[in-house]
């Protein structure tokens, strides 16, 4: 079919904002969706309450090989900007934690809105539709699906990252930019539970469900939020957080007491205190019973029994607990992509392919990569919204 400004591939936040914000501009744009329905992560999300952004996105909490490259989209539409969007339809949210809003109608009226705004403005909506051929031809952008054939002189792809792949996630995105000639950073499983050894299994599954307040460091970069153990290692938002930092083979360290300051010195003040107490007891007071119970294994007598060096190895296992991921549970339980496609590619103002022209990635497919808590919607209504400026 001819007669469109604009093909967006991929009905997912980035992909409808685009659609939206192009199609309010009066482009004659189609949207093409090879799932029968729209906004599967959205729909997810925010266990069905939609974490839909966060009020201190900004570019710091991005992870890209260019940590600059977000910084234009994300300033020129903002996470006040899609607020003062949803709130002319009525939509109302709460703050969870650190910043994360959540709808109160939830994630079901989120994906409203944006479908509503596409139809409202004329943008043509298509599900269930798979491409199956991308060329170009004298500035023209052929997409066979389907459906039948679509044309017009810009081409968006929307269609995300590996993660998640039972709701439909694929590699299209980087298959098309490979086709054009683009560079693709490496695409690996981010906001991710790790995995680990027997050795250290034997400590951490038989505290699966058991859930501590932590901070939880690789590198210089730190997370103080929940950590959860688990039958096959370490999840929680904590874990998740710091996943999206560490690669393979690095130790992340582990303070499961961040508010002790040094935890020796607590520990030694409590001997002195109260010798005939035992080590599970006083940790109790400040872990999960389970947890004391299973640090305190190793030095089961009273505290007037320990060393300054048995209190020292207490003290490093709550306060300084290294460990060495064996692996993550990979883009089957990632919440998002790290990597993608390169930003060196594309320009930051306009989302084209520089080498290129028509040719536009937006959203979880490019090489920018969102802290847990809203963020990367953020970046999907962000990029969405520039790319949309020069359809």
């Amino acid at each position: 079919m001819t007669g469109f400004d604009a093909i967006i591939i991929g009905g997912g936040a980035a992909g409808l904002m685009c659609a939206r914000e192009a199609a309010s501009r009066e482009r004659r744009v189609v949207l093409l969706e090879h799932n029968k329905a729209l906004g599967a992560k959205i729909l997810i999300s925010g266990g069905g309450r939609c974490n839909f952004t966060n009020e201190d996105a900004g570019p710091n909490a991005y992870i890209s090989h260019n940590p600059h490259f977000a910084k234009s989209a994300l300033s020129r539409y903002t996470q006040w900007d899609f607020i003062s969007m949803i709130a002319t339809h009525g939509v109302t949210w709460h703050e969870k934690t650190l910043g994360q809003l959540f709808c109160d109608q939830g994630a079901g009226r989120i994906l409203k809105v944006l479908t509503d705004e596409c139809h409202q403005n004329g943008a043509k909506i298509l599900t269930g539709t798979k491409v199956e051929k991308v060329s170009l031809d004298a500035g023209t952008y052929r997409v066979a699906t389907t459906a039948g054939e679509f044309e017009a002189p810009s081409l968006v792809v929307a269609t995300g990252g590996l993660s998640i792949p039972k709701m439909g996630a694929t590699g299209f995105a980087y298959d098309i930019a490979k086709q054009f000639g683009l560079e693709v950073e490496a695409p690996e499983a981010a906001l991710v539970p790790f995995t680990f050894s027997d050795a250290d299994l034997d400590f951490m599954k038989p505290l699966a469900g058991v859930a501590a307040d932590a901070v939880v460091s690789c590198g210089r970069t730190s997370f103080r939020e929940a950590l959860l153990f688990t039958h096959r290692g370490l999840s929680g938002p904590a874990i998740l957080q710091i996943s999206s930092y560490w690669h393979p083979g690095e130790a992340v360290t582990i303070n499961l007491l961040p508010d002790l300051g040094d935890s020796f010195d607590w520990l030694r003040a409590a001997r002195d205190s109260r010798p005939k107490t035992a080590l599970k007891t006083l940790l109790a007071e400040k872990l999960p019973s389970r947890l004391a119970e299973a640090i305190a294994l190793d030095w089961p007598g009273p505290l007037g029994s320990l060393s300054n060096k048995q209190l020292q190895a207490i003290s490093d296992r709550c306060s300084r607990w290294h460990v060495v991921p064996s692996g993550t549970e990979g883009f089957k339980k990632a919440e998002v992509t790290r990597g993608g496609i390169s930003t060196s590619e594309l320009s930051s103002k306009t989302m084209e392919a520089k080498k290129q022209p028509g040719l536009y990635f937006i959203g979880e497919c490019v090489d920018v990569t969102g802290w847990l808590g809203g963020y990367n919607f953020q970046w999907a209504w962000s990029s969405g919204w520039a790319a949309a400026q020069y359809l």
